[in-house]
């Protein structure tokens, strides 16, 4: 599939309310029993709320029409202990569901962030990093008010519904379908509003992701930005994105605020209704004035839940989105995963077969062509050719970063597509032309290869490969932080610190891709012999455009247009006078030339 650009909107599958419902309701089970407890609490708090517009009436219709202050008095203190044990129990309540509420989403951001560790290159191939991050950061925080909300606000409020109808009804039946009677149409405008809601918060996500892609974007590369004075371009851009962004926003706001007069329009009608039928009782005696002002807080009970519930449904609706672009990744599986079958991958040896082995993209581009070849176990072959022949494809197809298309990659006779992943890349070791460093210290970069490795390990492995000397001039040696990506050491610098990681690692099959390019000559001749050392008993695949690195290669590949052209050692292939021949000359005279 095409690369998802900062510019365009993300594709996602639409899901269905009671599906994006249950999946959500799921992440609550393990915290049941505090649920629970928040659910009893809150009962309690409706029970106290149910009971003042009862005191109210007892009040009136006994005590201030009796005069009977003592009576009023017990009243006003039972009114003031009931109120205080409610408020005490709600703040509980708010401890306990903000604790609960936090976990749930922990509990989906680390869910999310495990699988899409999981993924495949396809995965990571087809979108910009900053979309990802929108959905790890924004979309999963986004879920925290509703997960608070749920609890708050339906189980109790409904409860409350129920108790407060059958109050009203043991009151006065006609009053209460009075009170009632909007209902219909205020069911009816949210179903509406809910139709067209749900698909410009959809929108909303997708810009306020394109945006976030296009920050990361544009931060990672600002070296590249300033040094070509591209600084007014990209804020011309940024206040582009942020405008779709608002735009996207306002929309669904401006539609989404429609919720609340709603429900105030229709308790405004059902209150109009109660008061203009209640005229008649009241002058009949049907109905007592304690009744009709206890009748009429019941009233405003009934609608405030309906408004919570309505608040909910609204916070539903706004993050529905948010659950989907969630569950859509958590959907996404892996191209390349253990399917629970597989065998446990023994010591390496290093005999590396691919048997015709084709690989193409979903697109239809055919990138290796029936390539075969056999490599004994600690031979070192080296992979030249034009930029996109497939050097690059073949190392990946060795680690099983990606399948063949047809073929099979044979590892000491295993099929690896028949070994667990974990057993395999375990035993592998990878170095890229872009180092990547992270940023904490030297000595944690390189004990990256090797966990439990102490101290002396990593100093040993960074003096094999000639890392020491520049390590210890640092201002704090070993214990030097670098920065994000490394960028406050040289290039050269880098890769010794990742020449350091994969000896620490100690791999079986070792791969170099273009590892040596980014280092300048003098360091070069550092380096040589800590790659010796490196390289000595592994099988081991490097992809180099500078020859001289790999005159001693025990075979050299020459890959073009997805095949291995021609084989065999440097002096062989100079030997024949072909595709290698011409490569070796013409860099040879770029040289000579004094390029």
């Amino acid at each position: 599939m095409p690369r998802n650009t900062t510019s365009k909107d993300e594709d996602t599958l639409k899901t269905s309310k009671s599906t994006l419902i249950k999946r959500l309701i799921s992440y609550m089970k393990p915290f049941k029993l505090k649920i629970t407890g928040v659910i009893i609490l809150m009962i309690i708090v409706m029970g106290i709320n149910l009971v003042n517009p009862y005191l109210l009436k007892e009040a009136i219709d006994t005590h201030v029409t009796n005069k009977n202050y003592n009576g009023l008095l017990i009243i006003g203190i039972f009114f003031s202990v009931l109120n205080v044990l409610s408020m005490f129990l709600s703040r509980i309540r708010i401890n306990i569901l903000s604790e609960v509420s936090n976990k749930i989403v922990l509990n989906i951001r680390q869910e999310l962030y495990t699988h899409i560790q999981k993924l495949s290159f396809t995965f990571f191939d087809n979108r910009p990093v900053g979309k990802i991050l929108a959905r790890v950061v924004g979309d999963v925080n986004s879920l925290q008010q509703l997960f608070s909300d749920s609890v708050t606000n339906l189980i109790p409020e409904i409860l409350t519904i129920i108790c407060t109808l059958f109050l009203m009804f043991s009151m006065n039946f006609k009053l209460t379908l009075a009170a009632v009677a909007t209902l219909p149409l205020l069911i009816g405008g949210l179903f509406f509003i809910e139709t067209f809601s749900r698909k410009r918060w959809q929108t909303y996500r997708k810009k306020r992701s394109n945006l976030n892609a296009f920050i990361h974007e544009d931060f990672s590369g600002i070296k590249v930005v300033q040094s070509y004075n591209m600084q007014e371009k990209t804020s011309y851009s940024f206040k582009n994105y942020c405008n779709s962004m608002m735009s996207s926003f306002i929309k669904a706001v401006r539609l989404n605020d429609f919720f609340w007069p709603m429900v105030e329009l229709c308790s405004g009608i059902g209150i109009v209704l109660v008061y203009w039928s209640s005229i008649k009782l009241v002058n009949t005696g049907s109905i007592s004035i304690g009744t009709l002002v206890a009748f009429t807080a019941y009233i405003s009970i009934f609608w405030r839940p309906i408004m919570n519930i309505t608040n909910f449904y609204n916070s539903l609706i706004t993050n529905f989105a948010a659950a989907e672009r969630i569950f859509d990744i958590l959907d996404t599986k892996p191209d390349i995963e253990n399917k629970g079958s597989e065998a446990i991958m023994p010591l390496i040896n290093g005999n590396v077969q691919f048997k015709n082995v084709s690989f193409g993209y979903d697109d239809g581009t055919t990138v290796l062509d029936d390539v075969s070849f056999n490599v004994k176990p600690g031979e070192k072959i080296a992979l030249v050719g034009p930029t996109g022949a497939g050097k690059t494809t073949i190392i990946n197809l060795i680690s099983r970063f990606y399948d063949t298309t047809k073929g099979t990659v044979l590892i000491d006779g295993y099929d690896i597509k028949n070994v667990e992943l974990e057993s395999l890349r375990s035993q592998m070791g990878i170095m890229l032309q872009d180092t990547f460093l992270f940023s904490m210290s030297i000595m944690d970069n390189i004990r990256y290869g090797k966990l439990d490795a102490s101290d002396e390990e990593v100093i040993n492995a960074a003096k094999a490969v000639n890392a020491h000397d520049f390590i210890m001039k640092l201002e704090r040696g070993y214990e030097t932080n670098v920065n994000e990506r490394g960028s406050r050491l040289s290039v050269g610098q880098r890769q010794l610190i990742s020449f350091a990681r994969a000896m620490l690692a100690d791999p079986r099959i070792l791969i170099l891709d273009e590892a040596t390019s980014n280092i300048d000559t003098q360091t070069e001749r550092l380096v040589q012999n800590g790659i010796k050392k490196l390289l000595y008993g592994r099988t081991s695949f490097i992809i180099a455009h500078r020859l001289s690195t790999i005159r001693d290669a025990n075979r050299i590949f020459y890959v073009k247009d997805g095949k291995i052209v021609e084989s065999g050692t440097h002096k062989e292939l100079l030997a024949k006078k072909t595709a290698y021949y011409d490569l070796y000359m013409s860099q040879y005279k770029f040289i000579s030339q004094g390029a």
